[in-house]
């Protein structure tokens, strides 16, 4: 859920506003259009985790679709000195 509201009253009622987006995001519109999106520092930095996250899949996916043979992880602790 969400709330749309004019920059204007955003303006007007920015300790309100400043609340609700604890809660939910609240989008700023102004001449029909949303112009910014404020969310909770919270929310945020879950956000940043999900992308960050989702990134690393995106470049999982990628290596391993490369051309090539694979190195077994206990050859590659092996060559590292890790086992």
């Amino acid at each position: 859920m969400s709330d749309v509201i004019p920059v204007s009253q955003a303006r007007a009622e920015l300790r309100s506003v400043i609340e609700r987006a604890q809660e939910r995001a609240v989008f700023l519109e102004r001449h029909g259009a949303i112009e910014a999106v404020l969310i909770s520092p919270h929310r945020y930095e879950e956000m940043l985790a999900a992308l960050e996250d989702a990134e690393d899949i995106a470049a999982a996916d990628a290596a391993l679709a490369e051309p090539g043979d694979s190195i077994p992880w206990e050859q590659v602790k092996a060559d590292l000195g890790w086992s």
